[in-house]
């Protein structure tokens, strides 16, 4: 798999543009919990688990290293096919 990384709002204007109810897509999807797919776009809901993503203080947010971009190309996919249909 492939490291990503990008700007922790990079990250937060994906998730902000994602239609509504689609974090539960995403964990029925995967087979994992909602406040884990929460965790992944920045929240701090601890009763989810943290996957393959690390956060570091600096600008624009400070920077985020993805280990596993899994939830991240469903998202995008998500997007596309918003913008699409």
């Amino acid at each position: 798999m492939e490291k990503i990384t990008m700007t922790f709002n990079e990250l937060r204007r994906i998730k902000d543009a994602l239609p509504s109810g689609s974090s539960q897509k995403i964990a029925d999807k995967l087979g994992i919990s909602v406040e884990t797919v929460r965790n992944y776009f920045g929240g701090i809901h601890y009763d989810g688990n943290s996957i393959g993503i690390h956060f570091e203080q600096g600008p624009d947010g400070g920077i985020v290293s993805i280990d596993d971009p899994t939830i991240l190309n469903l998202a995008k996919e998500m997007l596309s096919e918003a913008n699409v249909g």
